[in-house]
């Protein structure tokens, strides 16, 4: 399992704060304390698990239970498998039910949907990456589970890389002068990427010298020309394609040549793996 990082065991905390509320009178006023239980995380779907440690630490933070993962993030579940195992006080168990399978579940099908996308591709040399479309203040736990559907992270935040868009070039006088601006002020050294949506657009770009550029929703032929003209220069910048990605239509993408494909669908319209608790009361 990744390691959790102290501002996702806090996020977990206000999660588990939020669900609880003033208590879980239902698990408290039906069981009685000291009930041990222990209970299995069993997939109803097939799909890539992700997010096992941020489930963990639900526990951790909760106390008197704690979690045993049965796979690995990254691994394939088939319907009816067990992906983890919680032991220890049955109250505990269910307090943290809910908030242990919304996380897992949504991490899991992040990670089944990145997975579809790298398969889609396998063998094309191209690599399916992320984006900053995130559930504000959960993006370092989908980045890793993009990761673990086999994809490759795009920058963490504003602040990893430069990415000149359409409305910073719409505001600094296109793409030459955002470049020579952006170099003048980057003493720290961080790429620069431009977006482009025409060829007359890629050529500014190319003859600025960034480092990767990117072509956001063109048609494929376009994307086909545009990595034509890029793999023509002396100094290549890594290609990037963007915008309009589908899995009907990511293949062909990926065939034109391009080093990366984005996909914001990713993280922004994965629909959850559905897991289940079943729990069972252990003897004293």
């Amino acid at each position: 399992m990744e390691a959790i990082t102290e501002s996702v065991r806090q996020r977990i905390a206000e999660a588990l704060a939020e669900d609880i509320g003033s208590g879980d009178w239902t698990s408290e006023w039906c069981v009685e304390p000291g009930v041990k239980g222990e209970g299995e995380i069993v997939a109803k779907a097939e799909g890539i698990v992700a997010g096992l440690a941020a489930a963990d630490a639900v526990y951790r933070q909760l106390g008197g239970a704690e979690l045993l993962p049965l796979v690995g993030d990254g691994d394939e579940v088939a319907v009816g498998m067990p992906a983890a195992r919680v032991t220890g006080e049955a109250r505990a168990i269910l307090t943290g039910e809910r908030t242990a399978l919304n996380l897992l579940g949504r991490l899991s099908g992040v990670a089944t949907l990145t997975r579809r996308y790298v398969k889609a591709v396998e063998g094309t040399g191209a690599r399916i990456t992320d984006t900053r479309k995130t559930t504000p203040l959960w993006r370092e736990l989908e980045r890793a589970a993009t990761r673990a559907g086999g994809a490759v992270n795009h920058r963490r935040g504003l602040d990893a890389m430069v990415l000149i868009k359409e409305n910073h070039l719409a505001c600094s006088g296109g793409i030459g002068r955002a470049v020579e601006r952006v170099r003048a002020s980057n003493a720290i050294g961080l790429e620069i990427e431009v977006e482009t949506t025409n060829l007359q657009e890629l050529n500014a770009a190319l003859a600025a010298g960034v480092d990767r550029i990117m072509l956001d929703n063109m048609p494929v032929e376009q994307v086909r020309e545009a990595v034509r003209l890029i793999c023509g220069r002396d100094r290549r910048p890594e290609i990037e394609a963007s915008g309009g990605v589908t899995l009907a239509n990511v293949r062909e993408i990926a065939e034109t040549g391009v080093d990366y494909i984005s996909v914001g669908a990713l993280t922004h319209s994965a629909p959850a793996l559905d897991l289940s608790l079943i729990l069972r009361r252990l003897a004293p």
